[in-house]
């Protein structure tokens, strides 16, 4: 368990909270409407929200919406954060308020204005360029938003909650320079993603991790860590055309780069498990799926799935393990004609999940695949971070991690 969370906080009752969160949830435009298309993230929050609310607690919520929020270093309004304040107050069944900065005046009037229990979402952290560099400065700015000094040392009636563990890889000001200026604890969702993905990590044995997607550089990392302790690593996506190119097998026109290639020439681990059939797009014709053996791959072939061979192979590894890590589509599954290999290995992995193994998944695309076959709820734990589930999986640095697990 992390050292230092809110359930270890010996006084929290009526501190002021800044509390990051991962709210950068899709997006659907139309025209000058902003709606959000899942609210997953948002949904996940509401426990620890509710845990310092109970307290007393005031509450700013810190967040950031949208990868490139701004252009020509302009705020994009389609990506301010009053979405997300207005769907956070139905959830909750109370009055969000919205402050149109995220540090400044406006933030700090409106953050001292809020009865107990108040809640205050700050505007887009990244309109501001100090977050991802992650400037000290701006992580001061962001303390004095709850009443802290802006100096180290002088947080006394203000507390720092990091429960964004998908930015915890980041080395960004409201995840790591901001623990400079306030006492600072993790939320009950970092909490368990820690718990959880340490279960990964000292598995019961048999343990078998899939792992699909584009790129292997994305992975190596995690790859080389569990090769030693996992019985079988289960490959596929157009990851696996680079290790099948790495092995001399014809993979024709498929997606592959000539990095992950390199890569994937130097992980020769017995664990590895690669496709013994898959479905491609003929280049000659480019309209018929078609089913190839693995050494019958045409020069003009591009590989979009697995075959039915391939998910046997993968089924019955999963069948007999006991913990299980996944990450990633194992085909190009968002198309019809491609999406059985992908599915069918998620209604496997989710039926050996339910009570029988240990079985972790994370990514976007992977969570997906879950919500497509419905089996979301029979997963032990669904990650909210893909990439800062892979940097912690393969022991990478987490600066928002560190001093408080």
């Amino acid at each position: 368990m992390p050292k230092i969370t809110i359930r270890k906080a010996e006084n929290i009752k009526g501190k002021n909270i800044l509390l990051r969160l991962d709210f950068n949830v899709p997006l659907k435009f139309a025209g000058a409407k902003t709606e959000i298309v899942d609210a997953s993230r948002i949904i996940a929050s509401l426990e620890t929200i509710r845990y310092l609310a109970r307290y007393g607690a005031k509450i700013a919520i810190a967040t950031h919406l949208g990868d490139d929020p701004t252009a020509r270093h302009k705020p994009l309004k389609k990506y301010s954060t009053a979405v997300l304040a207005r769907k956070l107050g139905r959830l909750l069944g109370q009055k969000i308020e919205f402050a149109r900065d995220c540090i400044g005046e406006p933030a700090e009037k409106a953050f001292a204005a809020l009865p107990p229990k108040g809640i205050l979402m700050l505007e887009n952290l990244r309109y501001h360029p100090g977050e991802k560099a992650n400037d000290a400065e701006f992580a001061g700015a962001l303390s004095r938003v709850v009443g802290a000094g802006g100096q180290t040392g002088q947080a006394e009636i203000a507390i720092f909650v990091n429960d964004a563990f998908a930015v915890c890889h980041r080395d960004h000001a409201s995840v790591s320079a901001i623990k400079g200026f306030l006492p600072s604890y993790c939320g009950l969702i970092v909490e368990r993603e820690v718990e959880n993905l340490n279960r990964v990590l000292r598995p019961e044995k048999p343990a078998v991790a899939v792992m699909g997607g584009a790129k292997i550089s994305t992975k190596i990392k995690l790859i080389e860590k569990i090769a030693a302790s996992y019985e079988k690593i289960l490959i596929g996506g157009a990851m696996a055309n680079n290790f099948l190119k790495a092995k001399g097998f014809e993979i024709g026109r498929s997606l592959a780069s000539e990095e992950d290639i390199a890569l994937a020439a130097k992980l020769d681990s017995p664990a590895l498990v690669l496709p013994i059939d898959l479905i491609v797009l003929d280049g000659a014709d480019g309209n018929s799926p078609e089913l190839r053996k693995l050494g019958d791959i045409r020069a003009g072939d591009i590989i979009y799935d697995i075959g039915p061979a391939t998910i046997k192979l993968f089924a019955d590894q999963i069948r007999s393990a006991k913990t299980i890590v996944w990450n990633g589509p194992l085909g190009k599954f968002e198309d019809p004609h491609f999406k059985h290999g992908t599915l069918a290995i998620a209604r496997m992995i989710a039926r050996r999940a339910s009570g029988k193994a240990f079985a972790v998944a994370g990514g976007g695309e992977t969570v997906e695949a879950l919500n497509l076959v419905r089996e979301m709820g029979n997963i032990d734990w669904v990650s909210t971070g893909g990439g800062a589930m892979l940097a912690y999986l393969g022991g990478e640095r987490m600066p928002g991690l560190e001093g408080i697990i």
